[in-house]
């Protein structure tokens, strides 16, 4: 004879009862019960008979309590994840496998993917918890935004993944991206360079606008182009140009140094620069620019075809002394 209060072969929604366990809880009974997607767990009397538990988990809580079953969300997108399967439930609440388009994988609940609470494995977060501007495939310069890491920089901004136009990948702050501190990977900067030295204008490798817009180099400790301190405390002075350096000596007393210097930069670059725009204006092309340094000791030999001082082209070239220290002392 079957006792009153045996559940045991009794059916509660999705769940069979199997047999009575020796637990209790809240004063209740516990049944062990087999559950039609093939799990076994154990619920007691007051929740078999309420409704409270109908199934192992498989089956969330009723949408509304109206007995459908979950929507199947796998292939869906929502925000940087992508749904790839289904996971078991906790707590009735349905859970997917999603995949974030920064390569890591997280199970995230379906309520949560429905309502755009959660819309990435967390990459789109700061450490303070607050979101971030989401910049995924916009364009920057040349730079494409692909999807964010894990790095930040020391204000905290998300380093994302991008891909430039001529294919290289690099990362790349959101704050860069978006204040236009970066629009390539660096073949921006190598084509600007490109274009200015077309526009430059170069004889035998010296560069003539350079020449003309000189500046002191900031790695100079003495304070002015050419002139070096030594360690024995006295001042070293040379000159470059087309693709030498001449050496000029060296001085106790700085100023002297620095007057030595001037003074080979006006015989070298400045004459230079100066012939060079006679030469330019006549437009002889036929008749090619002759610009020949020499230094023997302290004179430097120059063997050009242009007249500075009547601002001509010659049909011949002159050689011209310049010693350092005074005026140019013959023409040959």
């Amino acid at each position: 004879m079957v006792k009153k209060n045996d559940l045991t072969g009794e059916r509660f929604g999705h769940l069979v009862v199997l047999n009575k366990t020796d637990k209790l809880y809240n004063h209740y009974v516990v049944w062990h019960c087999l559950c039609d997607c093939g799990n076994e767990i154990d619920v007691d009397t007051r929740k078999l008979k309420r409704g409270t538990i109908s199934s192992c988990g498989c089956i969330p809580k009723r949408d509304a309590r109206c007995g459908r079953t979950p929507e199947d969300l796998r292939g869906k997108v929502f925000g940087n994840l992508t749904v790839i399967s289904k996971e078991k439930s906790e707590n009735h609440k349905t859970r997917w496998l999603c995949e974030c388009s920064c390569g890591n994988k997280k199970i995230i609940k379906s309520a949560d993917l429905k309502s755009g609470k959660v819309k990435s494995c967390g990459c789109l977060q700061h450490v303070k918890g607050k979101n971030i501007k989401d910049i995924t495939n916009q364009r920057f310069g040349k730079l494409t935004a692909l999807y964010p890491t894990s790095k930040r920089d020391y204000k905290l901004s998300v380093y994302w993944h991008c891909q430039c136009d001529c294919g290289n990948e690099i990362d790349v702050t959101h704050d860069c991206l978006v204040y236009g501190r970066y629009k390539s990977c660096g073949c921006l900067k190598q084509e600007h360079m490109s274009h200015i030295y077309q526009q430059l204008h170069h004889i035998d490798g010296t560069c003539v606008e350079w020449l003309a817009n000189r500046k002191s180099r900031n790695d100079n400790k003495s304070g002015f182009r050419g002139v070096y301190m030594r360690s024995n405390g006295q001042y070293r002075v040379s000159i470059g140009f087309k693709k030498k350096r001449f050496y000029l000596g060296q001085y106790k007393d700085y100023n002297e140094a620095v007057e030595i210097r001037k003074e080979a930069e006006e015989i070298l670059h400045d004459q230079f620069v100066e012939a060079y725009s006679i030469w330019l204006e006549q437009g002889n092309k036929k008749n090619p620019l002759i610009y020949e340094v020499t230094k023997e000791d302290m004179i430097f030999t120059i063997i050009t075809n242009v007249d500075v001082d009547n601002k001509k082209v010659l049909d011949n070239v002159v050689t011209i002394d310049y010693p350092i220290g005074g005026r140019h002392i013959f023409q040959k």
